[in-house]
C-alpha cells in the first residue's frame, strides 16, 4: 500500500500539528515513518533538537516492531500538542502478538531480526502504553516538550553526525553514552535502510566499513564465504579492509590473511574474541582488542566481521550489541545480494538458451537486429530469430510472449524450436502458424489436466473451469525468404503482432500482412499469409510493442502512424542505421527507461 502523504494543521500558532500515513510492512517503512516525522516537525518554529532526535527514535523503534512482529500494513499517527509534547501511535492487524518485553532478557542470538526492544520508548517517553482492539494493536508513546533530560552534557546532535564522537576513543560517560542509548537506534535503522538497497555484496562489506570506521572501531575487516568454505572457516583473505589511517590498510591487510576467523560454536553470530594483528598497527597499537561477528542469514554462515580498537580499554557493551545488530543486518543484505546474483545468472543463463546464438546472412539480404530487454527480474518475453530453412529459403520470427520470467520461458523454449523444425520439414508460413497455435493449446490443456490429478491426489476438490494453468498467449511475426534474381520474395503472417512497415527508396513506407488472432487463444483457427516482393532498396522492419507502445504520458509512440513517419525519415539508410534510428527515436520518446522489452528487425534487399 502506497503512503498516504502527511496531513497538517497548522493555520494558528498553537494549534495543533498532526500527521497520519499508512505503510506497507517492508524493512523500508520505519526509514520512510522517519522521513514523513522529520519532514513534519522541520516545519514547526521552536521545535527543539533534542525532542526531533527522540521522535525519530521513538518512531524506528515503534514501526520496527510493528513490522518485525505483526508483518502488516502499519499505520502512523503522530501530534505535536499545544504544550509541545509530540505523541506518536504505531497501529498494526496482527494483535495476537505482544510488543517485546522492555525488561526482558537478552535476545538469545539466533533470534529473528529486531531492533533494541520497547526499552529506549520507556526511557525517552514520559507515559507509553499498548491498546487492543478487535484486529489491531496500538502502541504509543508521549514525549515531554523539548525531549527527555540528559544524563550529562548537552543534547546529542542527529545520529550520524553524533556517530563520528564515538571512536576512536571509547565511549566517555554522559553524552556519549547517552548516545548509545538514545541515537544509537536512528544510526542502527537508518544503517539498515542504506544496506537493504544495495544488490551487490561487495559493495554492502564497503558499505559496512565506512559505517562502522572510525564510528565505532579503529579498523575492521569482512571474510565472505562461498559454498564450500562455508563448511569449514572463512576461507581465504578478507574481502574488504579499513582503518582509520589509510595508510595502515595494506599491512593490516597482510597480518590478517595470515590469521583468518575459525569458528568453532556452530552459528553462534558472536561476538568471540579474535586475535590482535600486533606490530601491523605501528608502535602505538602494538595493543588492543579485536572482536569477531559470524555473518549469518537463513540458517548460512556467509562471512565474518571483526573489529578492533586501539588502546587498554575494552570496547563497551554498548558498542559490542550496537555491531551485533548491524552484523545481523549486513548478514541479511549480504544473503539478499546473492539471491539477486543468483537469480540474475539463472535469468542470463535462461536468455541465452531461448535465443539463437548467431544470425543467418542471407545472400542479397542485409540484415540488422537490436534486442533490449527490460530486466524484472526473469527472461525477456521477446523473442527473434532468423534461419536457413533448405531449399533456398531463410525464415525469420519476432515473437512476444504475454508475461515474463519462466512462464515465458516456457513458451519461447516450446516455440522457437518448433517454428525451425516445421520450416525444414517443408510447412509453409500459414501450416507453420496453424500447427503452433495447435501446439500451444495441448500444451496448455496437458498442463491443466496434470494440475488436476496432482490435486485430486493431493485429496483437494476436481478443478472446475477458470482453475489451473491459463493458455499461454503468443503474438507472432513470421515470415519466409526466398532470394531471387532482381530482389526478394517475402512471404509474412501476423498471429496478434504489430504489423510489419516496408520502406521504399523514395521514402514512402506501406504496412504488409494483416492482422490476425493471438496464438494460443482460438482451437483450430486458420492462419494466412501474404507475399510481397522486395526489391533493392527496400527495407522490411518488424517490431514487437515495446516499440509501437512506448509511451510518453498518455501517448504512445505508435499514435498517429508515428512508427511510419519516423521510418520514413530513415530513406538512404543502411539496413543497421535504419535500426539504430528507429532505437534511438524510441528511447528519446519516452525521456527515461524503456519499461517494456524492445526487439526490432530490418530486412534490407541488395
Amino acid at each position: 500500500m502506497a503512503a498516504i502523504p502527511a496531513q497538517r494543521e497548522s493555520e494558528a500558532p498553537h494549534r495543533e500539528v498532526r500527521g497520519r500515513t499508512t505503510l506497507p510492512g517492508s524493512p523500508l517503512a520505519p526509514g520512510s515513518a522517519r522521513g514523513l516525522v522529520r519532514a513534519a516537525l522541520a516545519e514547526v518554529p521552536g521545535v527543539s533538537a533534542r525532542l526531533t532526535d527522540d521522535a525519530m527514535a521513538v518512531v524506528s523503534e515503534l514501526v520496527s516492531n510493528a513490522v518485525v512482529h505483526a508483518g502488516t500494513d502499519v499505520e502512523v499517527d503522530w501530534r505535536l500538542e499545544e504544550t509541545g509534547a509530540f505523541v506518536v501511535e504505531v497501529r498494526d492487524r496482527h494483535p495476537s502478538r505482544a510488543p517485546r518485553d522492555p525488561l526482558g532478557a537478552e535476545v538469545p542470538h539466533d533470534a529473528a531480526e529486531h531492533g533494541r526492544g520497547l526499552r529506549l520508548v520507556a526511557t525517552l517517553a514520559e507515559s507509553w502504553g499498548v491498546t487492543y482492539r478487535k484486529g489491531a494493536k496500538t502502541v504509543w508513546a508521549r514525549l515531554p516538550p523539548g525531549g527527555s533530560e540528559a544524563a550529562d552534557g548537552p543534547a546529542p546532535g542527529p545520529a550520524l553526525d553524533v556517530a563520528e564522537d564515538l571512536a576512536p576513543q571509547p565511549p566517555r560517560t554522559g553524552g556519549d553514552r547517552d548516545w548509545l542509548g538514545r541515537g544509537a537506534l536512528s544510526f542502527l535503522a537508518e544503517a539498515s535502510d542504506l544496506l537493504a538497497g544495495q544488490l551487490d555484496e561487495n559493495l554492502v562489506a564497503a558499505l559496512t566499513g565506512q559505517l562502522i570506521v572510525p564510528r565505532l572501531a579503529d579498523w575492521c575487516a569482512i571474510w565472505l564465504e562461498d559454498e564450500a568454505s562455508a563448511r569449514g572457516g572463512s576461507g581465504g583473505g578478507p574481502a574488504r579492509v579499513w582503518h582509520a589511517s589509510e595508510a595502515r590498510v595494506d599491512e593490516l591487510r597482510r597480518a590478517l590473511e595470515k590469521d583468518p576467523p575459525c569458528h568453532r560454536d556452530g552459528l553462534r553470530s558472536g561476538p568471540e574474541p579474535h586475535p590482535w594483528p600486533g606490530d601491523a598497527l605501528g608502535p602505538q597499537g602494538a595493543d588492543g582488542t579485536a572482536l569477531a561477528y559470524r555473518l549469518i542469514a537463513g540458517g548460512r554462515p556467509l562471512g565474518t566481521l571483526v573489529i578492533g580498537r586501539c588502546g587498554p580499554a575494552r570496547f563497551p557493551d554498548e558498542v559490542t550489541g550496537l555491531v551485533e545488530d548491524l552484523s545481523r543486518r549486513v548478514a541479511l543484505a549480504v544473503g539478499a545480494a546473492r539471491q539477486y546474483a543468483r537469480q540474475a545468472t539463472i535469468s542470463a543463463v535462461l536468455q541465452r538458451g531461448l535465443l539463437p546464438g548467431a544470425v543467418a546472412e542471407i545472400p542479397g539480404v542485409r540484415s540488422a537486429l537490436v534486442y533490449e530487454p527490460c530486466d524484472k527480474g526473469g527472461p525477456s518475453g521477446d523473442f527473434y530469430d532468423l534461419f536457413p530453412a533448405g531449399d533456398g529459403r531463410w525464415c525469420f520470427a519476432v515473437g512476444d510472449v504475454q508475461g515474463k520470467g519462466p512462464e515465458a520461458a516456457v513458451v519461447i523454449g516450446l516455440a522457437r524450436p518448433w517454428l525451425r523444425l516445421l520450416a525444414r520439414e517443408g510447412y509453409r508460413v500459414a501450416d507453420v502458424l496453424d500447427r503452433l497455435n495447435q501446439l500451444l493449446l495441448d500444451d496448455a490443456t496437458e498442463a491443466a489436466d496434470a494440475a488436476a490429478r496432482a490435486l485430486v491426489a493431493a485429496g483437494g476438490r476436481p478443478l472446475v473451469p477458470g482453475d489451473g494453468p491459463q493458455t499461454r498467449f503468443l503474438s507472432l511475426l513470421y515470415g519466409e525468404l526466398t532470394p531471387h534474381e532482381g530482389g526478394v520474395r517475402c512471404t509474412l503472417a501476423s498471429a496478434g503482432h504489430p504489423l510489419p512497415l516496408v520502406l521504399g527508396p523514395d521514402g514512402g513506407v506501406r504496412s504488409v500482412a494483416r492482422p490476425q488472432t493471438l496464438l494460443g487463444v482460438v482451437e483450430d483457427e486458420t492462419y494466412t499469409s501474404e507475399t510481397v516482393d522486395l526489391r533493392p532498396g527496400d527495407s522490411l522492419l518488424c517490431v514487437t510493442d515495446g516499440v509501437t507502445e512506448r509511451r510518453s504520458g498518455s501517448r504512445q509512440f505508435d499514435d498517429d502512424d508515428g512508427l511510419a513517419r519516423a521510418l520514413s525519415g530513415c530513406a538512404g539508410l543502411s539496413a543497421e542505421l535504419i535500426a539504430e534510428r528507429i532505437r534511438r527515436l524510441v528511447h528519446d520518446f519516452g525521456g527515461g527507461l524503456p519499461e517494456d522489452d524492445l526487439a526490432l528487425l530490418v530486412l534490407q534487399a541488395e
